[in-house]
C-alpha cells in the first residue's frame, strides 16, 4: 500500500508540484564517475567506503528496473493469491541471482476476501438513486482507456477487516470522520445510533473512521473519494492526467492498526504454519481482538454522488463541503441505503521472501531493508515501484559481492506479504525474531518508492542526518545530488507522515517522524529498531485502485524509470553505509534535542488544556498541576549522555564493541515494558501512530494522548514512564567507552 500515506492526496502533490515536474532525459542523469559519495560519519577511513559506494552507484539501471516493474505488475496480485505467490518466486529468483542466501517464509494468517458487496439507495419517495459498486472503468478502446482495467481477476471494491452483514438505514454525512467531526455532529444533536455514516477519505486512517463511527453507534460506514481530495478538483483525472477518475475506488484495510498490526488473531505471536489454533484469538471482533464489528465499504465519487446529492437536513459546517457539484447536507433525512457485505474470512498462506548477505565482522548485528510486494490490484506505484527499486539495489550489492566485497555487518533484504491488509508479513516476521532484533542496527523501509520526482524521508531523530548524508551521496536524475533537489523543493506537506511534533527551526531539509501505515511500524514501535522510510512523490490520484498500473505509471510518474534508479541507489547506499560503518552513525544529540522539545510542547499543551477543561469536565481534568520536572530532568541526563557518546563516535575510536552496543541499546531502552495505555503492543515511548489518526505520528504518545483526553492521572503516570525510559537510554549510552 502506501498504507502510511494519508489518503488525502493533497499530501502527495499540489498544482505547483505538478507544474515543476520537469521530466529528465536519460542523458541528464549524472554518472557515478562524476559523483563522489559524501559524508563518512562513523568511519575511521571513509575513502575505501566511498570507492565501494561509487562502484555500487554504477550498477542500478533504469531499463532493468522498468523491466522488473513490468513483470511485477503484469497481473493483479492480492495477498495470498496464486499471482501473489508468483511474485514471491520472482523476487526469490532475483535475490538468489545476486548471491543472497534466500528463503521464502510462509505464515498462516486470517484474511478476508469479498463474496458479495452491494450498495443500493433510494430517495425519501422510494425512487432508486444508485446501485453499486460500479466497476472501475475509464474511456474505451480508442478513447484513452486503460489497457489493464478489464482483467476479471481485479478484486471488487471492499475493505479488508470489514464486518459482514445486511443493514438498511438512514445516512449521516460526517466529513472526514475525524474525532472533531463526530463531536460537531453530537453538538448538533445528530444521533448516529443505527445510522449509516458516510465520510470522505483523508486526514486520518480509514480504520480510525470505522472505529469512531462504531463507538458512536453507527451500523456501517461508507468511505468515498471526494474529487476535492484526489480527483478533478486537483487537475485532470486519469487517463488525461494523474488524478482519480470518477469510478476510481480506494480499497484498503480498516483493521484497528492503532491497537496492533499483523495477523488479527495473533497479536504479539508469530502466526507460523505450526501455531496451534488454540493460541489464536477466537473472536477478533470481541474484547480480546479489538477489531471492527460493523460493515465498511469503499465507494467511488460516481457512486457516492447520488447519495450525497439527495441528503437533506442541516447544511454542512464550513470546511465540510467537497467538490461534487451540489450543496452538501448532513442528513439523516432524504436517503435510505441498503448495504450487503459478505466477507469470506479464512486462514490463508502468505509468503515473505528473505535474502541475506552475511557480514564479515559482525554477522549478528544485521541491517534490514524491506518493501512489501502484495497489492490491491496491480500496484505499479504502491508497492511495486519499491520492489523494483529494491531489486536493483540488491543487484548492485550482488555485483560488489562477485567482485569480492563483503559488508562488515549482515544485510537482510525482505519482501513482505499482506502489508495492505495490516502490515501482516513484516509484523509476523518481527514477532518470530523476538529478542534477536535487539541487535539489529537499522531497518530501512521503502513502500511507495516513486509516484513522482519529489524525494522525502521520515526517520527516528538519530538517523535524520544519516538520511541527509545518503541523499548527498546519490545522484539526482535532474542534476547534482538527491539532496540538492530535495532542498530546492523546500518544505512540503508530502513529507510522508504528519506529526504533532513542534517544528524544527533551521532545517535544510525536513525529515519527518514515523507514525504508521507501512512496514517500519513493527520494527520501530514494537521491537525498538532504529528506522527510516523513503519515497519520491508526485500527483497520485489512483492509490489503491485498478488504475495504479503500468499505463498510469509511465504516463504520470516516471516514464524513463530514472527515479526508480535514484531510489535503488539511495536504498542501497543506506544499507551499505550502515553495514560498513565502524561506529554506528546514530546522532543521539539530535534525538535528545527533539525529545526535550516534545516535553516542552506537551507542557504548554497541558497548561492550555488546564485552562480549557473541554468536554470531559466530569473526569479528572485538572492538567494545570501536572509536574514535568522529573521528565525534564531525565531528558537533561539523556542529553548529557548523548553529548558524551557523540565525542566517542569521533575518530579515533575507543572500544568499538562497547560503543556500538551502547548506541544500539539506547533505542531499545526507549521501549516501555508495559506498552502504551489501552494498546500494549505499541511499546515505544517517543513515537506511535495516533489512536485517532492512525497514520500521523504522535510524539511522546502516552503523555500527549492523556493530555488530549483530559486525564491528569494518566498523564502523570505516563510522564513517569517517559522519565524512566529516558533514564534507561541515558544509562545505556553511559556504558560506552
Amino acid at each position: 500500500m502506501n498504507f502510511r500515506a494519508p489518503i488525502t492526496f493533497v499530501l502527495f502533490a499540489s498544482i505547483l508540484a505538478l507544474a515543476s515536474f520537469t521530466r529528465p532525459s536519460p542523458a541528464q542523469a549524472p554518472t557515478p564517475a562524476q559523483f563522489v559519495p559524501q559524508g563518512g560519519f562513523g568511519f575511521t577511513d571513509f575513502s575505501s567506503e566511498a570507492q565501494q559506494e561509487q562502484k555500487f552507484l554504477a550498477v542500478p539501471d533504469p531499463k532493468q528496473a522498468g523491466d522488473d516493474l513490468t513483470t511485477l505488475t503484469a497481473e493483479p496480485h492480492l495477498a495470498a493469491t496464486p499471482e501473489d505467490h508468483k511474485t514471491a518466486e520472482f523476487v526469490a529468483r532475483k535475490f538468489r541471482a545476486a548471491g543472497l542466501e534466500t528463503e521464502i517464509v510462509p505464515y498462516r494468517v486470517l484474511l478476508n476476501y469479498p463474496k458479495a458487496v452491494h450498495v443500493e439507495a433510494w430517495d425519501e419517495s422510494g425512487h432508486p438513486l444508485m446501485t453499486g459498486p460500479t466497476r472501475e472503468h475509464v474511456g474505451g478502446e480508442g478513447q484513452g482507456g486503460d489497457p489493464q482495467q478489464d482483467d476479471p481477476r481485479i478484486v471488487m471494491p471492499y475493505n479488508s477487516s470489514s464486518g459482514s452483514g445486511d443493514v438498511t438505514g438512514q445516512v449521516v454525512y460526517a466529513n472526514y470522520c475525524r474525532l472533531e467531526d463526530f463531536d460537531s455532529l453530537a453538538a448538533q444533536h445528530i444521533d448516529l445510533h443505527g445510522k449509516i455514516v458516510m465520510c470522505r477519505y483523508g486526514t486520518n486512517f480509514r480504520g480510525v473512521k470505522v472505529y469512531l463511527a462504531e463507538q458512536r453507534g453507527a451500523v456501517a460506514v461508507l468511505i468515498y473519494s471526494d474529487p476535492q481530495d484526489d480527483g478533478y478538483y486537483k487537475g485532470d483525472p486519469y487517463p488525461a492526467g494523474p488524478w482519480r477518475p470518477d469510478t476510481g475506488v480506494q480499497r484498503g484495510s480498516v483493521q484497528y492498526l492503532f491497537k496492533y498490526s499483523g495477523d488479527p488473531e495473533t497479536p504479539g505471536v508469530a502466526s507460523t504454519l505450526d501455531l496451534p489454533d488454540s493460541a489464536r484469538i477466537k473472536d477478533i471482533a470481541g474484547p480480546d481482538g479489538d477489531q471492527p464489528r460493523i460493515i465498511s465499504i469503499p465507494l467511488s465519487s460516481h457512486d457516492a454522488a447520488p447519495i450525497l446529492g439527495a441528503l437533506k437536513g442541516p447544511s454542512v459546517p464550513q470546511g465540510w463541503q467537497g467538490a461534487l457539484p451540489f450543496p452538501y447536507h448532513l442528513g439523516p433525512t432524504g436517503v435510505k441505503v441498503h448495504l450487503v457485505s459478505q466477507q469470506d474470512y479464512q486462514r490463508r498462506i502468505i509468503w515473505d521472501v528473505i535474502g541475506k548477505i552475511p557480514g564479515a565482522a559482525d554477522p549478528d548485528s544485521p541491517v534490514i531493508v524491506g518493501n512489501h510486494r502484495d497489492a490491491w490490484v496491480y500496484g505499479a506505484v504502491d508497492p511495486s515501484s519499491g520492489t523494483a527499486a529494491m531489486l536493483e539495489a540488491v543487484r548492485g550489492l550482488g555485483t560488489l559481492l562477485h567482485q569480492g566485497w563483503r559488508p562488515r555487518r549482515t544485510i537482510i533484504f525482505c519482501s513482505w506479504d499482506a502489508e495492505e491488509e495490516g502490515l501482516i508479513g513484516s509484523t509476523e516476521w518481527v514477532e518470530q525474531q523476538g529478542h534477536a532484533l535487539d541487535h539489529a542496527v537499522a531497518y530501512f523501509n521503502v513502500d511507495v518508492a516513486v509516484s513522482g520526482p519529489n524525494f522525502s524521508a521520515s526517520a527516528v531523530p538519530s538517523l535524520k542526518d544519516f538520511v541527509r548524508d545518503i541523499a548527498r551521496s546519490g545522484p539526482s536524475p535532474v542534476s547534482g545530488s538527491v539532496f540538492l533537489q530535495w532542498r530546492k523543493k523546500g518544505p512540503s506537506s508530502d513529507d510522508h507522515n504528519g506529526s504533532n511534533a513542534p517544528p524544527i527551526q533551521g532545517e535544510e531539509t525536513h525529515v519527518g517522524d514515523l507514525g504508521s501505515g507501512s512496514d517500519f511500524t513493527p520494527f520501530l514501535q514494537h521491537a525498538g529498531v532504529p528506522s527510516t522510510d523513503i519515497g519520491s512523490s508526485g500527483p497520485y490520484g489512483v492509490y489503491h485502485s485498478a488504475f495504479d498500473d503500468m499505463a498510469w505509471y509511465k504516463k504520470n510518474a516516471d516514464p524513463d524509470f530514472l527515479y526508480l534508479q535514484q531510489m535503488a541507489r539511495v536504498l542501497g547506499l543506506e544499507a551499505m553505509r550502515m553495514a560498513d560503518a565502524d561506529a554506528l552513525p546514530y546522532d543521539y544529540v539530535a534525538y535528545a534535542r527533539e525529545i526535550s522539545a516534545y516535553i516542552e510542547a506537551a507542557k504548554r499543551r497541558a497548561s492550555d488544556a488546564g485552562q480549557n477543561p473541554g468536554r470531559n469536565s466530569d473526569r479528572n481534568t485538572d492538567l494545570s498541576s501536572l509536574d514535568f520536572t522529573t521528565a525534564e530532568s531525565a531528558a537533561a541526563r539523556f542529553t548529557a549522555a548523548a553529548q558524551r557518546v557523540r565525542a566517542l563516535q569521533s575518530t579515533p575510536y575507543g572500544d568499538l564493541v562497547l560503543l556500538n552496543l551502547a548506541l544500539r541499546q539506547a533505542e531499545t531502552a526507549l521501549l516501555s515494558p508495559a506498552g502504551l495505555p489501552n494498546r500494549p503492543w505499541y511499546r515505544h515511548t517517543i513515537y506511535a501512530p495516533g489512536e485517532f489518526t492512525g497514520y500521523a505520528a504522535v510524539v511522546i504518545p502516552g503523555v500527549n494522548e492523556a493530555i488530549d483526553s483530559r486525564n491528569a492521572n494518566l498523564a502523570a503516570q505516563q510522564l513517569t514512564e517517559l522519565a524512566q525510559a529516558l533514564d534507561r537510554a541515558a544509562k545505556a549510552l553511559s556504558t560506552a567507552h
